[in-house]
């Protein structure tokens, strides 16, 4: 199966971009959202990249089992 993104349904503090990104890259939310802050202090570029992403990228679809599972749980776990 392919692997997509999507915005975090679980671990969002905005629109769940930056957790959806590091959900997809398996690695910690908090570095993701450190890296869109200091491309939103040095060029400007974070806030645009932002508002695009969360435009652009689904929200991760539902789960109907219950379970709590989310596409990438089992990555960052």
């Amino acid at each position: 199966m392919k692997k997509k993104i999507y915005r975090s349904r679980n671990d969002k503090k905005l629109a769940g971009v930056c957790a959806g990104f590091a959900e997809y890259f398996g690695i910690d939310a908090t570095i993701v959202r450190l890296l869109f802050a200091f491309f939103v202090l040095w060029a400007g570029t974070g806030v645009l990249a932002y508002i695009v992403c969360a435009l652009v990228i689904p929200e991760a679809p539902e789960n109907n089992s219950g379970d709590g599972y989310t596409p990438y749980t089992d990555v960052n776990g």
